[in-house]
């Protein structure tokens, strides 16, 4: 199922007196199915020594729920210069944060090697002249071009911008090495939303398969490997869950294996973000307006610069109305925001019980990608974050954008470059 029975357990009964105090909409996230989720999976890969997971920021880049990753032990995932400043602010350090970014400037490996560094994992082989200081530890992006295909949502990896090729892998660590790298790491990432979990555990053996290989002909042993992210979630109510259990139970007997073959374990890292966050999120609206055409329309008070996975990708999002009984009147209708964007849409064609003028909907699995890809388009203004706690309090964690913050960057020096 989408959103947990006990999330909504823990929301439905409070969701009024929220709405009522902080005003509608707003994004909320669920801190106990959080670090509940992040437990089971280290208890999952607890058979490979040193298995970390790498919370990938993009997915929710929230400093309290960063707070909430480093307590559970976990290292943060970075794409971005501000990406690696929220991490360090969370009290991310060093090897604890892994940077991996496609087109960097030589500015952006100068922030990643700043204030205690990390671990430096490079997308091209090109990059490797444009680092400014080569690390000890070096990390590269494989891309295996036609020897694995990626799932439907990430495509051909002949056909991604990411990565080193087959090709160039082993060139690439010899490269790293004769500019002074001598701990060695390889990670990929080859999936998205993905739910069969065998996939995962074919990656897995890819890249032990590859370090066993490279680690003969160059001479060095690889301290990791990375999987990446791409743990799917169950969006539809018909979907069946990632089966955790049977993908740790697979990737710990190929790490036994190499460590009988190689006389070593390497570490495991992974790289989830959607897996951590996406079903313990969720986008509550009001709806504010009916219409009726040549479809029924409900008109909530958010729309797709919240949340912008249907209008961009036509993806699920369940919805629930709380206080509507499952068994009652239902209507067919597409939920709607006020964008000038005919797809700006939450559902479409979906049944649904029946909505009047102010309930409340509760949009399920927008704890990833969610807030993070909001956008201002219209002068459409993002909403607030509200993290419910374990002990049932309900925080702000980001307030709603203002129009000031809208009008921000229009506040400058000025400066002309003039020609005459």
């Amino acid at each position: 199922m989408p959103m947990s029975q006990a999330f909504k357990e823990r929301l439905f009964p409070i969701i009024n007196d929220i709405t009522e105090h902080f005003g509608t909409p707003f994004h909320i996230y669920d801190e106990t199915g959080i670090r509940e989720t992040g437990q089971a999976l280290t208890r999952a890969f607890s058979g490979v020594e040193g298995f970390r997971e790498f919370f990938a920021v993009k997915a929710l880049p929230n400093p309290r729920i960063l707070e909430i990753m480093k307590s559970i032990g976990f290292g943060f995932d970075c794409s971005s210069v501000t990406e690696l400043m929220l991490s360090r602010q969370a009290g991310g350090r060093g090897e604890e944060i892994m940077f991996t970014s496609n087109n960097t400037s030589r500015r952006e490996f100068t922030e990643a090697d700043a204030d205690g560094g990390c671990i430096l994992n490079l997308d091209d082989i090109s990059l490797i002249a444009g680092v400014p200081r080569m690390p000890d530890l070096i990390c590269f992006r494989y891309n295996p071009g036609g020897r694995r295909t990626g799932n439907e949502i990430i495509g051909n990896p002949v056909e991604a911008k990411y990565g080193v090729s087959h090709e160039q892998i082993t060139d690439a660590y010899r490269q790293a090495m004769a500019r002074g790298a001598t701990r060695f790491g390889l990670h990929t990432m080859l999936a998205s939303n993905e739910l069969n979990y065998e996939y995962m555990v074919q990656t897995a053996q890819m890249l032990l398969e590859l370090i066993g290989q490279m680690g003969r002909e160059l001479g060095i042993t690889f301290e990791f490997i990375n999987i990446g992210g791409g743990l799917g979630i169950p969006y539809r109510p018909e979907d069946s869950p990632l089966n955790l259990e049977a993908m740790s139970r697979e990737i710990t007997a190929l790490f036994v294996r190499f460590r009988a073959d190689n006389g070593y374990m390497p570490r495991l890292f992974t790289e989830s973000g959607r897996y951590m966050t996406g079903p313990h999120g969720a986008l509550v609206v009001k709806a504010i307006n009916h219409k009726n055409i040549y479809r029924k329309y409900i008109g909530v008070d958010a729309c797709m610069s919240a949340l912008m996975r249907p209008g961009m990708y036509g993806a699920y999002h369940h919805i629930d109305v709380p206080g509507k009984d499952a068994g009652g009147k239902t209507e067919v209708v597409d939920v709607v925001g006020a964008l000038c964007e005919n797809n700006d849409k939450f559902a479409v064609q979906r049944e649904l019980p029946k909505i009047e003028k102010g309930d409340t909907l509760v949009i399920q699995d927008t704890g990833a990608h969610g807030h993070s890809m909001g956008f201002n388009y219209n002068g459409k203004l993002r909403p607030k974050e509200l993290l419910l706690r374990e002990d049932g309090s309900v925080e702000l964690i980001r307030r709603e954008e203002t129009p000031a913050d809208y009008f921000a960057t229009l506040s400058f020096e000025p400066d002309t470059l003039s020609f005459t």
